[in-house]
């Protein structure tokens, strides 16, 4: 079960966007809970808490409980608005959900035991094709994250999502393939210039420098 983490909130009473500006005139960041077949409920949230949150991967995957006037909402967040220059929050939605409720979400994958990875060991290279992976699942059943494991990966081996444990109820969005989500590719080797290689170059610099030397002894004697 997803973990649930409490989120401070406070109730505004008016809707619009004369509203929402009055509220961020005070230092908060408007928002509105929707969904469940229920009515709308405007609120305001503090800026920092939230910012602190959307600072955190995995915000949109991660069940909060709002307390509005003393009746809790748990909740879902599914829009986030920044300002177009800082790139501060200026508007969140939150989203109820009931038992039946089934979302896509994008959750995080984490790669363990890179030191029992042969192919690491021999100067591999973990290419993440993937770095989350949108699920569908009961808001409930949305894990923190996806673990990946490296243990006896050689180079050239990938790692597909059926190696990914999923819980119970908990499936890809993509389900008509075995798609990868990293690979332990070859070290990039950059050869290096030979002995000869450079004494070529420096001897074609030095005909260079030569020819325009001669060039310019002949503009001279032109000129006298």
């Amino acid at each position: 079960m997803a973990n649930i983490t409490s989120f401070p909130a406070e109730a505004r009473d008016r809707a619009g966007k004369g509203a929402a500006r009055a509220a961020r005139r005070e230092g908060r960041v408007p928002g509105v809970i929707y969904g469940n077949k229920q009515d709308p409920v405007m609120i305001t949230v503090d800026p920092i808490a939230l910012y602190k949150e959307v600072s955190t991967p995995g915000f949109f995957g991660r069940v909060y409980e709002l307390e509005i006037d003393g009746k809790a909402h748990r909740v879902l967040p599914r829009d986030l608005q920044l300002h177009p220059v800082t790139d501060q929050p200026i508007h969140v939605d939150f989203m109820r959900f009931s038992a039946s409720t089934r979302v896509n979400v994008e959750v995080v994958v984490h790669f363990l035991n890179e030191e029992g990875c042969p192919g690491l060991r021999a100067g591999g290279v973990l290419n993440v094709v993937r770095h989350a992976v949108e699920l569908h699942c009961a808001p409930d059943n949305i894990p923190e994250m996806l673990e990946a494991d490296l243990t006896g990966l050689e180079i050239g081996d990938s790692i597909h999502i059926s190696a990914i444990s999923l819980p119970e109820g908990v499936e890809p969005t993509i389900s008509d393939r075995d798609f990868t989500v990293a690979t332990i590719a070859a070290p990039t080797i950059v050869a290096e210039p030979s002995e000869e290689d450079e004494e070529g170059v420096e001897g074609e610099q030095g005909a260079e420098a030569g020819g325009e030397d001669a060039g310019e002894e002949e503009d001279g004697g032109d000129e006298d």
